[in-house]
């Protein structure tokens, strides 16, 4: 009997070791990858041509090119494998002079493209939270 649950404890522990760690997993793995950082990024670019106050500050942008930069943004963010070959957040909203206020309102738009994309709000949290150091190169620029 002895051997027997020593041969069962030996076991689980090489499972144990086996298993892939989650505290190894990237916030870009757990949010689900590419697939949903393209969805969040599609369900957000139609957020903000729904709002008058803030698709001003799009509209004369390239859509395709800024669905491209934030689709790397974002993967780069969350620790996923891509490469940001995109503009600093400073240049690219230099001249906009972005209220708090707006913003504000473009967060609250990130978290609705977010939820449609299955995000769950624990999942929406850590994306903001990594997004969140680069609020200062936004607003009022």
């Amino acid at each position: 009997m002895i051997i027997k649950t020593s041969v069962l404890a030996f076991a689980l522990l090489l499972a144990a070791c086996a298993a892939p760690s989650q505290a190894n997993k990237s916030l870009y793995d757990e949010i689900g990858g590419a697939g949903v950082v393209e969805a969040v990024t599609d369900n957000f670019i139609k957020e903000i041509s729904f709002n008058e106050t803030i698709y001003r500050y799009f509209e004369k942008s390239n859509i395709t090119r800024f669905r491209e930069k934030f689709i790397e943004h974002l993967c780069v963010s969350t620790g996923g494998p891509c490469h940001y070959t995109g503009d600093t957040m400073l240049r690219v909203h230099q001249g906009q002079n972005i209220s708090e206020a707006d913003f504000n309102t473009t967060v609250d738009l990130l978290v609705s493209a977010m939820e449609d994309a299955g995000l769950s709000y624990p999942q929406q949290n850590k994306v903001l939270n990594v997004l969140a150091p680069m609020r200062d190169e936004m607003l009022y620029k």
